[in-house]
């Protein structure tokens, strides 16, 4: 049977993630921040005894630390980085904060840290039981908002501190793909569509059991020629 560990774990693409992986009969490891809060997590994990619940908050490096310590000796089949914050948004926040003019250093560090930061350290922390499994895969959820190439030809701009996080933790996967490849690692980057989710909101037109479906179909597929390449969830390539 094989393993997941997901990240953010508790609602939208996290929870939808976990319900297909436990419902396809592997065993899932799912990290969230307040475990006692997490009510449909923990509904899911009554009902199938393969779902594991641990208290991960992946902004907090002692967190990451004190769960691959608690995970020592398991071989996870795919490291799944899904975590991800959007900082203020528009029409939900007067104060935007990450818009030209209005940008603040705070916003862009704290959002920094989650979407950017926070999957190398994953990696970097549970690269040996990634490495003791069958798969050896780390997954990271990205947007195609961090596309430098098609941010450009679409005439967007502003959200600076998602977009850069995005960019950056696209180009940090693509630098560990060769640097775990020698250890027969494999690192999917994909954008998982605009989700109707409560990041992505109510008109998004994609639900979330189709965006997971594809993504689990992606991320069955990795391997070293798919390995460090950045993909929508229904396979198709996104520019850099």
């Amino acid at each position: 049977m094989p393993t997941v560990l997901v990240t953010g774990a508790n609602r939208g693409l996290g929870l939808e993630f976990v319900r297909q992986y436990a419902a396809a009969g592997w065993t899932v490891h799912a990290g969230v921040r307040e475990p006692a809060s997490a009510a449909e997590l923990a509904a899911l994990a009554a009902s199938h005894g393969s779902v594991t619940v641990h208290r991960l908050d992946v902004a907090d490096d002692a967190s990451i630390r004190a769960l691959a310590d608690a995970l020592a000796g398991t071989p996870i089949d795919v490291l799944l980085n899904n975590a991800g914050v959007f900082g203020p948004k528009p029409g939900a926040d007067r104060d935007l904060r990450q818009q030209f003019g209005t940008l603040d250093r705070a916003v862009l560090e704290s959002v920094w840290r989650v979407n950017a930061w926070a999957p190398l350290a994953m990696a970097e922390a549970f690269v040996e039981q990634v490495a003791a499994s069958a798969q050896r895969k780390i997954a990271t959820i990205s947007s195609s908002i961090g596309s430098i190439g098609e941010s450009r030809a679409k005439g967007e701009g502003g959200l600076y501190a998602y977009r850069m996080s995005k960019s950056a933790v696209n180009v940090a996967m693509a630098s560990l793909a060769t640097d775990l490849a020698p250890r027969g690692i494999r690192i999917g980057i994909y954008c998982p569509g605009w989700v109707r989710t409560a990041m992505g909101g109510p008109r998004a037109p994609l639900t979330p059991e189709a965006s997971i479906a594809g993504l689990r179909a992606r991320i069955e597929e990795l391997d070293e020629a798919s390995s460090g390449r950045f993909l929508r969830w229904d396979g198709s390539p996104v520019p850099w």
